[in-house]
């Protein structure tokens, strides 16, 4: 059986090809009696237009390319997601590659959508992106991971953790241990500024010296660590294999994933939470609401931040200028893993 073309459902409703195209584009000059008549022959030879045919005469590819660090990381996986939804919204579909946040194997997932023709790219670049050079002709928004030069689209990194921080401090906690990110992420390190502000602030509040951030004197509570869930493990184990004097009352974990970890090792250690320690994570990914007790997070708003960028790609919102980035704002989810401090 032949393919059905575009000229096969003009010759059944009477009409010429350009109307059928300006049905299929939703055009406003079409009647509403053209629209339903030809609709219906669309539907009763079930024919689908050749994308390829209309990128080249239309010079759109009606395509965005994403690129992504790390597909396995949640918070990805539904940037991702939300981005698909919005890009679907306006008539769009996207194709997702992963850069293993490597600068040389970034450099070739751009250099492949470029030559797909994409209309836009909307990349999370890897910790080393400005050794490389963006294609000229296509737009790039940068999503989480700002980089100097270029528009950018993320969450209030280092405000959403002094708001989770916060939640810790009016609770009474005031040895809070932190769970930083990698010290080369430019999301890491605004959210260790959001964790040093609000300590700093207390400890001003309080009259206290402050001595690493934390509003007391003592040894330091504050562990660097990957994003992921054994990394967060390790470092609970670190900053709560101390005196129980001395040992954080309360850990800000900057992802969910750590959080997590982090419960999993006072679970090993024998610290109930939120009983004697208060967990708070970052993020607000599913996996959040699903733990036993439920964890108390600091959520992203992913689908604004997704929407926004595929808004800024097509031209539908005005793109950021250049190291005035968008910043949404975080809010803190209460789940089950914040209480008041024991007594020592």
């Amino acid at each position: 059986m032949s393919k059905v073309g575009i000229r096969d459902v003009a010759k059944l409703a009477g009409v010429s090809t350009g109307t059928v195209s300006r049905v299929l584009n939703d055009h406003p000059s079409v009647t509403k009696e053209v629209r339903v008549r030809v609709g219906g022959i669309i539907k009763d030879l079930g024919y689908t237009p050749d994308p390829s045919a209309r990128s080249m005469r239309s010079k759109v590819s009606r395509l965005i390319g994403i690129v992504i660090p790390d597909l396995t990381n949640p918070f990805f996986a539904e940037l991702v997601q939300s981005a698909e939804q919005a890009a679907a919204n306006h008539g769009y579909n996207i194709i997702v590659m992963t850069s293993f946040d490597h600068a040389a194997k970034e450099a070739d997932r751009i250099s492949q959508l470029t030559s797909r023709k994409v209309d836009g790219i909307m990349l999370v670049p890897s910790n080393d992106f400005h050794r490389i050079k963006p294609p000229k002709g296509v737009p790039i928004v940068v999503v989480d991971r700002l980089m100097p030069g270029y528009s950018g689209i993320a969450a209030d990194h280092r405000n959403g953790v002094r708001l989770g921080v916060e939640h810790l401090l009016k609770l009474g906690h005031r040895r809070i241990g932190f769970i930083s990110g990698p010290g080369h992420s430019v999301p890491a390190n605004d959210r260790l500024r959001g964790y040093l502000d609000a300590m700093e602030q207390a400890g001003e509040q309080a009259g206290e010296q402050t001595d690493g951030g934390t509003a007391m004197a003592g040894p330091p509570l504050i562990a660097e660590a990957a994003f992921d869930y054994e990394s967060g493990r390790s470092a609970g184990n670190y900053l709560l294999a101390r005196a129980r004097n001395e040992r954080p009352t309360a850990i800000f974990a900057s992802s969910d994933q750590q959080a997590i970890g982090c419960m999993r090792a006072a679970h090993d250690l024998g610290i109930p939470v939120p009983a004697a320690l208060s967990i708070v994570g970052f993020d607000g990914i599913p996996l959040a609401s699903m733990t036993t007790p439920r964890l108390t997070t600091v959520k992203q708003p992913i689908q604004d931040m997704a929407a926004a960028a595929v808004a800024v790609l097509l031209n539908k919102q005005t793109a950021p200028e250049l190291d005035n980035p968008i910043l949404f704002a975080c809010e803190v989810l209460k789940g089950e893993t914040t209480a008041p401090p024991q007594p020592d």
